[in-house]
Formats: structure tokens, C-alpha cells, sequence
């Protein structure tokens, strides 16, 4: 009997342990000189008061100096809404039906996939004044990437593809792939002259097999939508295009407007 109560003492004790290293590694702030300049980071935010903005693993201000945003803080009722587009699933023509209905200007990040396989829908983008900024051309862990080189390569050679299509020069936003980053990439990002943009709303939208239901979107995205959000969600989700239209609207009910990214970056 005290062979088996020392078991279960020691599983709990071992479970804590997993839980409280689970929350350090959520919480860090990276914070520099030394290794945590070059320490990797999964973005992720703790929603604590409904209709406010969560606290992200980074706060604003120590985001800011590296020209990177998650969320504007003191801002009115201003969405700035993006989508990840690492390819084609066959809604994006529809979101952007419903954009234009709105009259809502979205930021999609692309990637190398996306400009080879959907330069029309590309081209309607920015038609419909839209901004097209940058996913990295491969969609890579770019916190792995410790070569500044290699780093630049990932998103310069998305701009050259961007502009044969378009033949415009690709807007300055960044988003690093599965919100994966280090502060040395924030820094060369920074000095590449881009903004990296992370997101204080999102949810899980982007498995093609395993869509969330209407209701499950909308539990996520009302209750949770606050002044100033960078919301992200995926132009793959056929969740996400079919309730976009019912989804504006409600935000639109609450009282929010949409604003662009410069404004966020300027603001």
C-alpha cells in the first residue's frame, strides 16, 4: 500500500513538473543579449477577460522595438483582419466575394506555393485593394534559421515572384510560418524593412479533415474579438468562407470597423 501511494505521489509530482515547464515555455519573453537572442519561440496567447485582449507570450512594447505587433493596445473597435494562404483549396474567391460585399480590406499572407499555383487570384487581390505580403517562400521553422542569408533568401525570394506576377513591389508585413520566430529573426526581418506580424485571435481552422462547425467558429471568434485584434484565419478552411459573410456581420453589429495594417504599424 505505501509502495502504491508513493507512485501516485511521485505521477502527480512528475505531471506538475510537465505543467509548470509546459507554461514557462508558453509565457517566455525573449529578452536579449546572449542565447535568448537566438532561442526559438512558438507564439502563444492566454485569453483571460472576455472582449479583451489576451496576453501574448511578448508584450507589446517589448515587440515594438524589433517593429513587430500582435495587437494595438488603447485602440477603438478595429479589427485587422488576415488570412494565411499557403495554397488553393477553392474558397478564397468566395472570401473575397464576401470582402467586397463588406467593403473590408484583408491582408493575405502568401507563400511561394500559393504566387506558382493562384497568380489570378493574386492579381484579384490586389485589384480589390487587398494586401499581399509575405509567408516566406517554402513555409519553413524560421526560427531554425540562424543564417541571415538564408533568412533574407526565404523572403526576398518570395518578393521577386510577387512582383513578375503583379509587378509591384511586395507590401513590407511578415509572418513567420506557425508563429515560430527568435528575436535575431525578428532583427532581420527588422532590418530587412518588414513589420512581423503575429495575431491576438485565431483558432483552429486549417485541418481540411477535420473543419470546425459554424458554431464552434463562432464560439471562438465573438466571444473572444476585442478592440484593436489582428485576427488570423486560414483562406484554406471552408468553415471559415462559409460563415464569413454571418461573421462580419455580427462584428460589424458589435460595433467594430476594419483597418489595415499600415495603420497599425503607423498608429
Amino acid at each position: 500500500m505505501v509502495l502504491v501511494i508513493r507512485r501516485k505521489v511521485i505521477g502527480i509530482a512528475a505531471a506538475l513538473c510537465v505543467l509548470v515547464g509546459a507554461a514557462a515555455v508558453m509565457l517566455r519573453v525573449p529578452r536579449e543579449p546572449a542565447q535568448a537572442a537566438a532561442a526559438a519561440v512558438n507564439w502563444g496567447l492566454s485569453f483571460q477577460t472576455e472582449g479583451q485582449a489576451p496576453v501574448g507570450n511578448a508584450s507589446p512594447e517589448a515587440l515594438k522595438q524589433y517593429n513587430a505587433y500582435y495587437v494595438k493596445p488603447g485602440a477603438d473597435k478595429v479589427i485587422y483582419l488576415t488570412f494565411d494562404a499557403g495554397y488553393e483549396a477553392g474558397y478564397t474567391a468566395s472570401i473575397l466575394d464576401t470582402l467586397k460585399k463588406h467593403n473590408v480590406k484583408a491582408c493575405f499572407f502568401v507563400v511561394g506555393n500559393y504566387l506558382d499555383t493562384s497568380p489570378d487570384l493574386v492579381k484579384r487581390m490586389v485589384a480589390e485593394g487587398h494586401t499581399v505580403a509575405n509567408h516566406t517562400m517554402h513555409h519553413p521553422d524560421m526560427a531554425s534559421i540562424g543564417d541571415k542569408a538564408a533568412f533574407q533568401k526565404e523572403l526576398g525570394d518570395l518578393e521577386v515572384k510577387y512582383k513578375a506576377i503583379t509587378g509591384q513591389d511586395m507590401a513590407r508585413f511578415y509572418r513567420p510560418p506557425q508563429g515560430k520566430y527568435s528575436v535575431a529573426n525578428l532583427k532581420m526581418a527588422q532590418e530587412m524593412g518588414y513589420a512581423t506580424i503575429f495575431w491576438s485571435l485565431a483558432y483552429v481552422d486549417w485541418y481540411q479533415d477535420n473543419q470546425p462547425t459554424p458554431e464552434q467558429a463562432f464560439s471562438k471568434l465573438i466571444p473572444r474579438i476585442h478592440p484593436g485584434a489582428v485576427v488570423l484565419l486560414h483562406s484554406t478552411s471552408r468553415t471559415n468562407a462559409a460563415i464569413l459573410d454571418e461573421l462580419l456581420t455580427r462584428w460589424e453589429t458589435l460595433g467594430y470597423r476594419f483597418g489595415t495594417l499600415d495603420e497599425l504599424v503607423k498608429g
